[in-house]
């Protein structure tokens, strides 16, 4: 029962932007291009700004990295070997190589470890916003490139979330502290970027149609996501000097279902967002089933 009740909010906001998307005709990118430039800019300074930054920070982006890059590379040799365009593949690596560890992973770790799990959840929500503001960024402008002739790094440097995290660090590590009111504003609009990251994936799964879902693509990008990633956290976990809670906490993040941003930044570059919005619905669903499994094997 606990389990579901963490899942019931995550489905609720989505339905909001479903509905809205259905009912209204809500256009999508203007909405993704804000959370993107204004909202979560502010999520990544308040988070830096306010939690402790110690050797955790550096183990847990160790993990998160080595995860990624290990995930992306996997996705790029099925790409190869399937003779994929930048388009496919860039869309196939976002719904792959991302999971969902701020508003579905993070209340999950604080239902399953309580308050001091919660902390390294927070911090692994962060870095893996980080992540894909960067990284997730590049690879999704990849998949523009043969349309609008992007540039993916330049595109990369145009998201401020970097800059708000490194402000956000600076402030922290020289004990600034900000003006009441600024802080008013600060948590306003942060509070603001999850639920409208959120809505913009519900929004994004009223335009798919079931007749045009690639199964098969699917299909390799669920099993690489729900089952494959938490056995390379494993792995990568043997290898770092951290205490078991730690270690469950990160093979329990790594089989989260695909980040909803995923779905933001494909629709924000063409990068076979439908594909995308599937890949995050059909894992978050089927993560019903593959987290109990997960839980009952790392506990």
């Amino acid at each position: 029962m606990s389990f579901i009740s963490v899942l019931l909010p995550i489905f609720g906001v989505f339905t909001i932007g479903f509905i809205g998307k259905k009912l209204f005709k809500i256009e999508v990118k203007p909405i993704s291009t804000m959370a993107i430039y204004l909202l979560s800019p502010f999520l990544a300074f308040r988070t830096f700004y306010q939690n402790p930054i110690n050797l955790d920070f550096l183990y847990l982006s160790i993990y998160l990295l080595a995860l990624c890059v290990a995930s992306i590379a996997m996705c790029y040799l099925i790409a190869f070997i399937n003779k994929w365009d930048k388009k496919n593949r860039s869309g196939f690596i976002l719904a792959s190589s991302f999971m969902n560890n701020g508003n579905y992973g993070t209340p999950l770790v604080l239902l399953v470890f309580g308050e001091t799990g919660f902390y390294y959840a927070v911090i692994l929500m962060v870095l893996q916003q980080l992540i894909m503001s960067t990284i997730g960024i590049y690879v999704a402008a990849q998949g523009s490139e043969e349309d609008k002739k992007l540039s993916p790094l330049k595109e990369v440097v145009k998201v401020p979330i970097v800059y708000g995290s490194i402000i956000g660090a600076v402030l922290n590590l020289i004990n600034w502290q900000l003006p009441s009111g600024l802080t008013t504003i600060v948590n306003m609009v942060a509070d603001a970027a999850i639920p409208t990251i959120m809505i913009v994936l519900g929004m994004q799964l009223a335009t798919i149609s079931l007749k045009k879902l690639e199964v098969g693509k699917l299909s390799v990008a669920l099993v690489i996501k729900l089952a494959i990633a938490p056995v390379i956290a494993y792995f990568i976990t043997l290898f770092l000097p951290v205490d078991e809670m730690i270690k469950q906490i990160m093979i329990l993040m790594a089989a989260m279902p695909t980040a909803a941003n995923t779905t933001m930044y494909a629709v924000q570059f063409n990068a076979k967002p439908a594909f995308v919005s599937s890949a995050t619905l059909t894992s978050t669903v089927l993560s019903i089933i593959t987290l109990p499994i997960i839980l009952a094997i790392i506990m």
